[in-house]
């Protein structure tokens, strides 16, 4: 059996889709790899794109068919941007301008109270007895049925809620010994997600009309932040676990309050997973739909209502619905491309978390 022979000419295949060294790939790797992050960039694009030449098409344009290229398939019109930013252009900025409000106040709101005990969750270990939260959960059973059913002033509600949880929670609840740890409160947390939002959003509605705040930033500000408070929660729990706890030991020996050592320390730390986070409910509450439904008609309308509306009578108004949900996409990308460098290095410590 003799050898093959060291210069032995390679096949078509070898030459084609072997490399000739590590860290290099072969000529037909390489057009493979491309040839589908093309197609795929294509397909995330396609959509951007068609927004955009619809945006500059006039009525007739867009019902007689598929016309893509301006200049040669239609004339380019500023009819739909005219209309929408000059003609009628308060109804067109206030929703704006309501967006930008809700959505940028909710997000600091939830990043920094999930922040805060996301780092709680990490760092200190919670065992509280199961009956107390039943009786936290009484409590606000009887402030609902109190303000919706009895007609009873939400303040006073609020103070008979709060008599009721002390009470039970000093008497009953210290009677059974069940208690829950860190990971069952993180669930809980998460698991508020999971709860479709429509079943909630008929007694938020009721409950804001109630207290004469429906139809204001409060409301959405107060609404949105709370839905997207577990999701902070549960992303910033392991970027806070991956920091080191030595760190905070160290601080504590040199008198630094839980407080110091969390703005001080740990923030500065995690701003990736901040960037990502924040990027991430930002996104959710900016492009909120069925709560903006529920809790706002004209004064805390928001662009995602204003999108809807276009779809009138006489049908969609896609020319319109362009312009406007280019709009809207136009500050969620300068922030993504402001944050890049940390969100890209959030998700890669997400990713290697996990």
């Amino acid at each position: 059996m003799t050898a093959a022979a060291p210069n032995q000419p390679k096949g078509l295949y070898a030459k084609l889709f072997e490399p000739k060294r590590l860290g290099i790939m072969a000529p037909g790797t390489s057009v493979l790899v491309y040839a589908g992050l093309l197609f795929w960039t294509i397909v995330v694009l396609f959509p951007l794109y068609w927004l955009l030449v619809t945006s500059f098409k006039l009525p007739i344009d867009v019902n007689e068919g598929p016309r893509y290229l301006p200049f040669v398939d239609y004339e380019p019109s500023l009819h739909a941007w005219d209309y929408l930013l000059v003609e009628v252009g308060g109804d067109t900025f206030r929703p704006y301008v309501n967006s930008v409000i809700i959505a940028a106040i909710s997000t600091i709101l939830a990043v920094l109270a999930g922040s805060m005990a996301a780092y709680a969750l990490a760092r200190i270990t919670y065992k509280p007895r199961f009956a107390s939260i039943l009786s936290f959960v009484v409590g606000i059973i009887a402030v609902i049925v109190l303000t919706v059913v009895a007609g009873v002033p939400w303040w006073l509600s609020l103070i008979v809620g709060l008599a009721i949880f002390a009470l039970l929670a000093r008497t009953v609840a210290r009677r059974f010994r069940a208690r829950l740890g860190n990971g069952d409160i993180l669930f809980w947390m998460i698991s508020q997600r999971i709860l479709p939002p429509v079943i909630v959003a008929v007694p938020v509605y009721v409950m804001f009309q109630r207290i004469g705040l429906l139809d204001t930033h409060i409301a959405m500000i107060i609404t949105y932040a709370t839905v997207n408070l577990p999701i902070v929660v549960w992303l910033m729990h392991d970027f806070f676990l991956s920091i080191p706890r030595d760190l905070d030991e160290s601080a504590e020996m040199d008198g630094a309050t839980k407080f110091q050592i969390f703005f001080d320390i740990v923030l500065p730390l995690a701003k990736p997973g901040i960037a990502a986070t924040s990027l991430l409910v930002l996104v959710l509450a900016w492009n909120e739909y069925l709560l903006a439904l529920f809790l706002s008609s004209v004064d805390a309308q928001t662009m995602p209502l204003l999108v809807a509306a276009q779809n009138a009578t006489r049908g969609p108004q896609w020319w319109s619905m362009s312009v406007l949900i280019l709009l809207m996409i136009i500050p969620v990308v300068l922030i993504a491309l402001a944050l890049q460098r940390f969100i890209a290095k959030g998700l890669l410590v997400g990713a290697v978390k996990g």
